[in-house]
């Protein structure tokens, strides 16, 4: 198992030192969430910070950027980082797009798809000098001159990662990419029962295999020295489900546990703007069911009770602590990384067997 975590809580002055310190814990690799800073800028300082973790946004927002500005900053990256960069993107929700970024909503599966295609397009452009024809659906490049070709990297291909909660993208995974990432509002029956089969059917249709394919995260990890941090940490949990059950777009999964009553009443919550209030619709067994729990000599086991044998990565909050704390947080990444990968999933794949 691959253990990786997310500087989404760390200052943009503090990634290069957050950054060191990862590395130093034996982490594998290194997320940055779009939240509140562009990813990018993140892991650039992080590249210049590292010499072995992976780095990849988890996810980049692409809609409101061309495919062609997200293949030269992914190109940029994987250089600077002398291949360690992997493109993790996602679509986000039609009301962000439209009413936060301005950007045009629609078919969100196909053009998703098609943004796929288009990367691979200008990238084999610049590692192959082939001419750069590409006309979809919705993105036409047909343009590329000697001044604006970034030319052949030796780090070659930029692996690609999409977050995907409905099946159309789940397959898209399977079909075209190099890995999926898991979003954390997922259980592990639901990656069981909903993704997996459907990143075969996906594989199948391509008639690829899934030797390298990696399924990423789990679900949300409460961890801590103590009891106590445990506690606090799964009530940010709580909080956390309470607002992604508010979504629509993530409905699949609450139905998948027969929960899907409690979005309607969340939505209420959001319209009376009685914030606080949505967690309490929020019961221990769905937070339970969401979250693997306990402290830091603890969490290895309640991993593999859980999620063992569902997924190749990890995601392991890093704690604002973290420098005091290394005796038990080297000792907890490492016991996550003697867990056992998805292989069984893969070998479904390689041996034909239907999903």
């Amino acid at each position: 198992m691959r253990v990786e975590t997310n500087l989404r809580e760390v200052a943009l002055e503090d990634v290069v030192s957050a950054a060191k310190l990862v590395e130093d814990l034996g982490f594998d690799g290194l997320a940055q969430s779009e939240v509140r800073r562009d990813p990018f800028i993140s892991l650039t300082l992080a590249a210049t910070a590292t010499n072995s973790i992976r780095l990849a946004p988890a996810v980049a927002i692409v809609f409101p950027r061309s495919p062609m500005i997200v293949a030269y900053m992914s190109h940029n990256l994987q250089v600077l980082s002398k291949g360690r960069f992997a493109l993790g993107m996602g679509t986000q929700v039609k009301g962000h797009i439209q009413r936060r970024f301005s950007t045009e909503w629609g078919s969100p599966g196909p053009r998703l798809r098609e943004y796929i295609l288009a990367l691979r397009a200008i990238w084999d452009c610049w590692q192959h000098d082939t001419p750069l024809n590409f006309t979809g659906d919705f993105y036409q490049f047909t343009l590329m001159t000697p001044e604006f070709n970034l030319g052949p990297t030796e780090h070659y291909p930029i692996p690609i990662q999409i977050g995907a909660v409905n099946k159309y993208l789940i397959r898209t995974a399977g079909e075209l990419c190099d890995g999926l990432r898991v979003h954390s509002f997922s259980t592990p029956e639901y990656i069981r029962d909903v993704i997996w089969p459907n990143v075969l059917i996906g594989a199948k249709k391509a008639g690829r295999p899934l030797d390298s394919f990696e399924m990423i995260g789990g679900g949300f990890t409460a961890t801590g020295a103590d009891e106590q941090a445990v506690t606090e940490a799964r009530e940010w949990v709580r909080h956390r489900i309470a607002w992604y059950a508010s979504t629509r777009t993530y409905l699949p999964v609450l139905e998948h546990h027969g929960w899907e009553a409690i979005n309607p009443e969340l939505r209420k919550l959001i319209e009376q703007k009685r914030w606080d209030d949505m967690k309490k619709l929020v019961t221990d067994e769905m937070l339970d069911t969401f979250c693997v729990s306990g402290t830091y000599d603890q969490i290895a086991d309640a991993a593999r009770k859980r999620i063992e044998g569902l997924t190749d990565t990890l995601s392991f909050p890093l704690p604002f602590d973290a420098t005091e704390r290394r005796e038990q947080l080297e000792p907890a990444v490492a016991s996550l990384k003697q867990l056992k990968g998805a292989d069984e999933w893969r070998a479904k794949a390689a041996s034909g067997i239907p999903a």
